[in-house]
């Protein structure tokens, strides 16, 4: 007897397409910052804000169910009051699993306003062999804004014999301050291709990594070299104006573990007054 049309669920019933937001707003509440704003929709959260050294508000994102797929869409906006302090990261890494036609799309929107500081020290995004997915992250800083900001990119998983041999990633990064771009990179990064290959691209390497830094100068960017110099992967340091960005590739994940952590600790001493809190969290 053959089933009658409209009684066969579609394939989204069994594939549901997630649309996640989360909404945060930072602000100066006395001695210390204080999370004056959270909303959210969808299967986005953060964990319980706390102080571990004093004003800056430490603060995790969550995404619960783990990974992400095709036609998926997060979408993250976070607001650093004047003269307030975050320091935001994320307890694992953002998966983004085989597609089957769909692309996933993950956006990310952050601002600081004259007098704020946002450290934004997420775990690692992962594309899996098959996947088609977006990742953007768009930093406002207004004059007098302070920020330490890092993205790291891993394709495949060559440990487990599953190298990016398809699917596209596509990364956008841009910092803008006072609306005027500071930084546009943008990466197409297409599975099995030259672009993973070649010298010009990724050389071989399974994984890539951004760091910002502002206002930084001459003195600041001299010193992170000098920090760096001992650590395996590729990396280059520059300055555009006062911002300072750091490009990495390497092996995998935890080359650039280290590699953040160094940075991290030359840089926000000088930069921000205070030696690094490691997060907890990275130690689990």
């Amino acid at each position: 007897m053959a089933a009658r049309a409209d009684l066969i669920a579609p394939a989204e019933r069994y594939h549901p397409r997630w649309r996640a937001h989360l909404a945060l707003r930072y602000a100066r509440c006395g001695a210390v910052t204080g999370l004056t704003e959270r909303r959210h929709e969808g299967p986005l959260r953060i964990q319980r804000p706390f102080h571990p050294e004093g004003d800056p508000c430490h603060t995790y994102v969550l995404h619960p169910p783990g990974g992400v797929v095709g036609g998926d869409q997060l979408k993250v906006d976070l607001t650093v009051d004047p003269n307030a302090w975050a320091v935001v990261t994320s307890p694992g890494a953002t998966k983004f699993y085989r597609s089957l036609g769909d692309e996933a799309v993950l956006e990310q929107r952050l601002g600081v306003a004259p007098g704020g500081t946002l450290e934004w020290f997420p775990q690692e995004q992962i594309a899996f062999a098959g996947a088609i997915a977006s990742s953007t992250t768009r930093i406002d800083l207004q004059p007098g804004a302070r920020c330490l900001a890092w993205e790291l990119n891993c394709l495949g998983r060559p440990a487990g014999g599953y190298p990016f041999d398809q699917g596209c990633f596509r990364q956008r990064m841009a910092v803008w301050r006072d609306g005027v771009p500071l930084l546009l990179e943008h990466a197409r990064l297409r599975g099995g291709t030259p672009t993973l290959t070649g010298q010009w691209g990724l050389g071989g390497a399974q994984a890539m990594a951004t760091l910002i830094a502002a206002p930084a100068d001459k003195a600041l960017l001299t010193m992170l070299r000098e920090a760096l110099a001992h650590l395996p992967g590729e990396w280059a340091a520059t300055l555009v104006d006062d911002l300072l960005v750091l490009r990495w590739r390497g092996a995998g994940a935890l080359q650039a573990y280290a590699l953040r952590l160094e940075a991290w600790r030359a840089l926000r001493p000088v930069l921000l007054g205070r030696p690094i809190c490691v997060p907890r969290i990275w130690n689990t």
